[in-house]
């Protein structure tokens, strides 16, 4: 393997131990110990999961690849796992908030874990039904697990502050931390011990067991909204009208779907984007590294969070921007540097330069997760908060699939410019979601002092 790879691994490596030691008082909150054991079960948990989906990641192109499936067909796998997220996202996200999110978290492990099974077949079929499957358990994972957290920390009284803590740390070690170990142990697997790149698979579905028995001897129950009156259509509803009548939400929603479709195509196109040639690169290597960038923005993010000022919706504009840049550089370098045509080697100059880009998307990536959870909780009402989730994660899905099922159809460079595009959009939805932000706090504060005066002025006040 090349020193390259080893000198960005390591450079940001320093810079990551570097911004963490450097940590004062003032980075951080204070909290109480219950909170902490709280929060470090929940850690402990959300790790497990996040194992278990990161050990999958860098292989899941790769095997379909190894089975002898060309682009197209591996493109239709991967519709057909967002395909299911859309179909079934929202029905799971309902069902979450109204037979309890715990529940909810074991049908992740338990789905997770048959997805991962049917890796072992070569069948075009099983490998679908195996898409349909991981579909439905991502969408458990990006809802269930954040609804139970919120409900739980606000069951037990802890103040809303801490929720930042929690967030900023779960992307710390589950997106950051926990997805390098997976990595650099699933390159062991396949590359070093030779197993293959079914391993990887094998080792995820472990992980989900241990996780699912922590959950069912550690987890309480919590719900949405648990009325029995309340259908299935009802709280679908219920749902799209909070969605709605608050613009604070849709822009959320808007803002989520375009940021989150762009990282999923970009999932999809990075194996690709790096060796257009065929050239030799260390897949397990290169996720790790992008993992490790995200641990480099989840340890910004957790000092901006750990500050009134500046506020989330403010310096998420700047992370958009910074985003979309990054995943233009593949169109930049397409028109600067001469494309090599030269069937395998090692990684081009072009791919050095694009790595050295997406390393910079993903430490936005590792900003944006803790970000976006501290905004769910403040604007989604608890009562059908995974249902609203998973209403957020219709329109990426939509997206997603239309970009694979024409993965054929359109050179690279137009799919990363038009998830460059997308990004800048969320920018300016962003700085929208801030002005209404602020509009609303000022008209709170002019009704609070116009109801002080009148209260004041009240004669029966005397």
């Amino acid at each position: 393997m090349e020193i390259f790879y080893f000198v960005v691994f390591g450079g940001l490596a320093a810079i990551v131990a570097g911004l963490e030691l450097s940590k004062s008082n003032k980075d951080r909150i204070n909290t109480s110990s219950a909170f902490n054991s709280f929060k470090n079960n929940y850690l402990l948990v959300y790790s497990l999961m996040m194992a278990g989906d990161w050990l999958q990641g860098p292989y899941v192109y790769y095997l379909y690849s190894t089975y002898g499936f060309g682009k197209g067909d591996i493109g239709q796998l991967f519709i057909a796992g967002f395909g299911s997220s859309m179909l079934f996202g929202t029905i799971v996200g309902s069902l979450a908030d109204k037979q309890g999110r715990k529940r909810a978290s074991i049908t992740y492990c338990i789905t997770y874990i048959l997805s991962c099974i049917t890796k072992h077949s070569p069948q075009y079929r099983v490998l679908m039904v195996g898409r349909v499957l991981g579909g439905i358990a991502t969408s458990l994972l990006f809802s269930a697990f954040e609804s139970w957290l919120v409900a739980e920390h606000n069951k037990r009284g802890f103040e809303q502050q801490w929720l930042s803590v929690t967030f900023s740390k779960a992307i710390f070690l589950g997106n950051g931390l926990v997805a390098i170990i997976a990595g650099l142990f699933g390159n062991y697997l396949v590359d070093s011990l030779a197993l293959g790149p079914v391993a990887p698979f094998d080792a995820a579905a472990c992980f989900l067991a241990i996780g699912m028995a922590v959950i069912m001897s550690t987890w309480s129950e919590n719900y949405g909204d648990p009325s029995e009156n309340k259908d299935l259509i009802t709280q679908f509803r219920n749902a799209a009208s909070a969605i709605a009548s608050d613009e604070k939400i849709a822009l959320l929603g808007a803002i989520q779907s375009l940021f989150e479709g762009s990282m999923y195509t970009f999932v999809f196109l990075w194996t690709p984007a790096l060796s257009p040639n065929e050239e030799d690169i260390p897949h397990g290597f290169i996720f790790a590294t992008f993992m490790l960038a995200s641990m480099l923005g989840s340890s910004i993010a957790s000092r901006l969070l750990a500050h009134s000022s500046p506020k989330v919706e403010s310096y998420m504009q700047i992370v958009f921007v910074i985003s979309s840049a990054a995943l233009m550089l593949p169109v930049v370098t397409s028109f600067l540097v001469a494309p090599s045509g030269v069937k395998g080697g090692s990684i081009s100059f072009s791919g050095s330069i694009q790595l050295m880009g997406f390393c910079t998307f993903e430490a936005c990536v590792g900003i944006f997760w803790p970000s976006i959870m501290k905004m769910r909780s403040q604007y989604i009402p608890e009562e059908a908060r995974s249902t609203i989730m998973n209403f957020f994660r219709i329109p990426l899905n939509i997206f997603v699939c239309l970009v694979l099922y024409n993965v054929d159809a359109f050179p690279m460079t137009v799919m990363f410019g038009m998830c460059s595009v997308f990004l800048f959009i969320a920018s300016m939805l962003q700085r929208r979601l801030m002005n209404v932000v602020e509009i609303h706090k000022s008209r709170s504060q002019e009704w609070s002092a116009d109801k002080e005066m009148t209260s004041e002025s009240d004669p029966l006040n005397a």
